[in-house]
């Protein structure tokens, strides 16, 4: 009777464990069943392995546990500073550092991660920004690319959209941080500032002698026609030198000057 007893206690011993771990097998597989794809994400449906046409937008998803797995994908902006190198319409050696904003195409990340995978910023990003680069800085010389710095930004930006869109990467915003060249092409460029200054400095120089001079020519005509016209007064009238006479004395007369008139020369 006891051996009874003790067999019907263990199979529901057994019973109670085995539901128990039925139980807990359940579970574990309904918390692997949900998911949450967070805010600016996408989720990546991947069944066995292999990436499916779904893309799970933000909020929660249900997968088939052990068969299915979510792989979630940043689709906020992005942020990548690349160095780049290139060579001017005049073969001078440019260094560059490029700022790129740009992000994923929420529609498209399943094909990104399988094109792709997750170092898409290494694998196409930075290869394309030294492609865009070359190509663009090819078609200025190297004065030009300081000149006209927003037209060269504006053409490695369009350049570098339409490679990253065939990957269904999107191009927000691209910044030249930076552009360097050689130590010789800095001081030629210097060289060349200096003497254009110097010759401003020269043209003003000439300029303002020729304004002296004319001043002069000027005031020697005016004075040469003062005489001229004064000497025509005094032809035609003497009484001009007695004028002129008044108009410098200062006023005063001699203390003692007998009989004699202190103005003398003027005719009485």
């Amino acid at each position: 009777m006891d051996n009874i007893s003790e067999r019907i206690g263990e199979v529901k011993i057994g019973r109670i464990i085995s539901r128990v771990s039925v139980g807990l097998i359940v579970l574990i597989l309904a918390s692997g069943a949900f998911g949450i794809v967070g805010a600016g994400e996408r989720g990546v449906l991947l069944q066995f392995g292999a990436v499916q046409d779904k893309v799970f937008g933000e909020g929660l998803y249900f997968k088939i546990p052990l068969a299915q797995e979510v792989i979630r994908i940043d689709v906020k902006i992005q942020k990548d500073e690349i160095p780049a190198s290139a060579a001017s319409k005049d073969l001078q050696i440019v260094t560059s550092k490029i700022a790129l904003n740009y992000h994923l195409d929420p529609e498209s990340v399943n094909r990104i991660w399988q094109e792709l995978g997750k170092n898409y910023n290494v694998r196409i990003i930075a290869p394309s920004i030294q492609e865009a680069v070359k190509a663009e800085s090819a078609k200025f010389t190297a004065e030009e690319l300081i000149i006209k710095r927003e037209e060269v930004k504006e053409q490695i930006k369009a350049n570098l959209t339409k490679r990253l869109l065939e990957h269904a990467i999107i191009v927000d915003e691209l910044n030249i941080i930076e552009f360097e060249f050689s130590k010789a092409f800095n001081e030629a460029i210097e060289a060349k500032v200096t003497a254009e200054q110097l010759k401003l400095k020269a043209d003003r120089d000439l300029e303002r002698i020729k304004i002296e001079a004319q001043q002069k020519i000027a005031e020697s005509q005016g004075k040469a026609e003062a005489i001229r016209i004064e000497a025509q007064a005094l032809q035609y009238n003497p009484k001009v030198v007695e004028l002129r006479w008044i108009e410098k004395w200062d006023g005063k007369v001699p203390t003692y000057w007998g009989e004699a008139s202190p103005f003398i020369g003027i005719n009485r």
